[in-house]
């Protein structure tokens, strides 16, 4: 019996290990979300033990809601279970404050992902697992999700921007059984969240109404839903594929072209938008929004400018091409810069940056601005330019205007001026009066919007 025990023990050990060694490096930095309950307890006692083998840096982050009473004595918990292992804790003390109609459940999950993400760590390692994936699987059926819903909790999950850590679920084939057995052949003591009870929750609705039920005529069904959920994971893999065919040709200088778009059927055209969407990282609308927006963008005139809004994104139609962006506060009037020389200038009001080059024969006259300030703002309205010698000077709404800068870009790009002059503007150029002269240097201002 004992030895039996002892097997146990080393094959959950083996099975978390290969899971880990997949996607881990020697030397990196795993965080454990710790929570105090029996699966991220099992969690950090088999990370601990494997440690001693793996190369690894070890830490815990627990997330405390402030929702239950007993909180502070979970946080108080792992502190002291972290305090034995001898590795250090981060606790995130959080106020939850949910909109009318907002789940309690998804905005506790956002925030916690909001901390995961400022963690200092190669990885946050989550203590979910085969049964979490069942569920995740049939609670997205029954919110009527698409492939990508149904596509289930991936064992390793980049978030964005580069640098921060990397979400790692090495439990995902291990049921909730072999989790618990392994708790208790180790002794191990664990808290329990008394919410984990409430049927209110749709997913403990699952687990202690539905799942029991289903268990008795199918027995092996966790595994039966996870290789559904690798079934959808092809699906969607494939549907990339497809999008990125259909980029290649639908995508002219970043930007999604009417005309190409229109030869698809609506299927691909929605595929193709949610696939752009995803890529920069856009929270994806319901099905049918996106349809709504996809319908609006294809139907409107080629003279109109449809704008669609939605979470913090914009969608909008320009002389036959989509643009996808992100919603901007107004630019304060009051914002400007002064340039002192620098070979670069961060621009936060404006999103981005100038470089400025020493350049032959290009740019901007060094010797033409040496007497006036030069200062960086955005435009007021009634600016004259003439940005081509032998053209006469034009306003600059009719030089962006004839450059089909979009009218929602006019007012917020940077614009140089010497003095009360405008001397640069980007994308169409450097006003005559303050060019270079043949063979001088000049300085030539490059702008690099984030």
């Amino acid at each position: 019996m004992v030895h039996s025990r002892k097997l146990k023990s080393i094959n959950f050990l083996r099975n978390v290990r290969e899971a880990l060694l997949a996607h881990i490096k020697p030397g990196d930095h795993l965080a454990v979300a710790l929570s105090g309950g029996v699966d991220s307890v099992v969690l950090l006692h088999t990370l601990a033990t494997l440690s001693r083998e793996i190369p690894l840096t070890l830490s815990a982050v627990h997330i405390n809601h402030g929702i239950s009473s007993n909180a502070i004595l979970w946080s108080k918990f792992c502190c002291h279970l972290c305090h034995s292992y001898g590795i250090s804790i981060y606790i995130a003390y959080l106020k939850i404050k949910k909109e009318t109609g907002e789940s309690l459940e998804a905005k506790a999950r956002e925030e916690r992902y909001r901390v995961f993400s400022q963690i200092q760590a190669d990885y946050v390692v989550l203590a979910q697992h085969l049964d979490d994936q069942a569920e995740t699987l049939l609670l997205q059926l029954l919110r009527g999700a698409g492939i990508k819903g149904l596509c289930g909790m991936p064992p390793v999950r980049k978030l964005s921007p580069i640098g921060i850590p990397q979400i790692l679920r090495p439990l995902l084939e291990i049921s909730r059984d072999e989790i618990e057995s392994y708790g208790r052949l180790n002794k191990l003591n664990w808290i329990k969240d008394e919410s984990n009870d409430s049927i209110i929750f749709n997913r403990n609705f699952l687990r202690h109404e539905i799942l029991p039920i289903l268990k008795t005529r199918y027995p092996n069904y966790p595994k039966i839903l996870l290789r559904t959920s690798r079934h959808f994971s092809e699906a969607s893999l494939l549907l990339d594929e497809l999008a990125a065919i259909d980029n290649e040709y639908c995508m002219v200088s970043g930007k999604i072209q009417i005309s190409n778009i229109r030869m698809l059927s609506f299927a691909r055209a929605k595929n193709l938008l949610r696939y752009n969407l995803a890529q920069r990282d856009i929270t994806l609308p319901s099905t049918v929004k996106l349809e709504t927006i996809l319908h609006q963008i294809l139907s409107a005139g080629p003279d109109s400018q449809p704008c669609i809004r939605f979470g913090n994104t914009e969608i909008r139609r320009h002389k036959g091409s989509i643009h996808i962006l992100s919603s901007k506060t107004p630019l304060s009037s009051s914002a400007h810069y002064i340039w002192n020389g620098e070979t670069h200038l961060v621009l936060d009001h404006f999103n981005g940056t100038i470089c400025f080059t020493d350049i032959k024969s290009q740019g901007i006259s060094r010797k033409k601005i040496s007497t006036e300030l030069i200062t960086i703002r955005s435009r007021e309205g009634g600016e004259r330019f003439m940005p081509t010698c032998n053209r006469p000077r034009k306003s600059l709404k009719n030089l962006l205007q004839e450059a089909s800068i979009p009218p929602w870009e006019r007012n917020t790009i940077p614009l140089i001026f010497c003095g009360e002059k405008l001397i640069w503007v980007p994308g169409i150029g450097i006003d005559c009066e303050f060019q270079v002269e043949s063979d001088e240097f000049g300085i030539l201002p490059i702008w690099h919007p984030l």
